[in-house]
């Protein structure tokens, strides 16, 4: 994985070498010396390689130095320079020239994306370790999916069930409705009828002389429950009768009963009182 990252700087600061030492040497070479230009190249590339080497020393010790940066961003820079000189001034392949003036700053940037990626590189257990996570992550997520799709499906079937249930329900109780109907219309339809009604009055009551007791329908409607009425219409107890009863009931056995037996045995026996009541009753009596 490093290779992917120093192989291409190391190749472009190769190339950029070469190109800014021979541009050197062959405009320089005109002016002075072929061994000044020479001199001249070599301390550009020397500078910047020097540079680029104590940038990286520092960055295997994980240290860094913004002069050591500056200084070697200027070399680069003065290469870049040099070459775009020359394409200016060259008199043929000027385009060519200064196509390739760019690759003394590539270099320097194709290191300073290695550097990037040196401090942010992990090891091989630390990469191993967040893939389980993420897969553990997207498991997880991947089963509450799959168990809100499954409640989902349920609750559907079971409005369906529930909809079909009160659908045969009401359907019922439609045909119902409409065969009581019919039923009804029929033994109205009987006590209406001359012959039907006299038969019908003098099997429904004693026939008596002069006295013809009219037959009346059955009442069809809701009724009220007997047991309703009867404890609706019960009298409530005074406090008097319900002190007597509370002590008979808690006196019944030795030793007295508790407040939860004597209530249980008061509401088995068929009477009624507000907690309130029997409790301040209790009270009264136990006092």
């Amino acid at each position: 994985m490093r290779a992917k990252t120093v192989l291409p700087a190391v190749v472009m600061t190769a190339v950029s070498m070469v190109l800014t030492l021979a541009v050197v040497v062959m405009w320089l070479g005109t002016a002075v010396p072929w061994p000044v230009a020479l001199v001249v190249g070599l301390g550009i590339d020397g500078g910047w390689l020097a540079t680029l080497a104590y940038e990286r020393r520092l960055a295997a010790q994980g240290d860094h130095n913004r002069a050591v940066t500056a200084v070697g961003w200027s070399f680069g820079i003065l290469a870049a320079g040099v070459l775009v000189a020359h394409a200016l001034t060259a008199e043929h392949s000027a385009g060519a020239w200064l196509a390739v003036a760019w690759l003394p700053i590539a270099a320097k940037a194709l290191w300073l994306v290695h550097a990037m990626w040196e401090r942010t590189a992990l090891t091989r257990v630390a990469l191993d370790a967040i893939h389980g996570i993420q897969q553990e992550a997207r498991d997880e997520a991947a089963v509450a999916r799959a168990r809100l799709r499954a409640e989902a499906a349920t609750e559907e079937t079971r409005l369906t069930a529930v909809t079909e249930a009160g659908a045969r329900v009401a359907r019922v109780k439609a045909k119902t409705a409409q065969t009581l109907s019919s039923a009804w219309s029929t033994l109205e339809t009987a006590r209406a009828g001359e012959d039907t009604g006299r038969a019908l009055t003098s099997v429904t009551a004693r026939v008596t002389p002069g006295v013809t007791p009219r037959w009346e329908l059955p009442v069809w409607g809701p009724s009220e429950s007997l047991a309703a009425r009867s404890l609706e219409s019960a009298p409530a107890l005074t406090d008097e009768a319900l002190d007597v009863i509370v002590d008979e009931i808690r006196t019944s056995e030795t030793p007295a009963l508790s407040y939860r037996e004597m209530a249980a045995r008061f509401r088995a026996a068929g009477h009624s009182a507000s907690e309130m009541r029997l409790r301040a009753a209790w009270k009264r009596v136990a006092a």
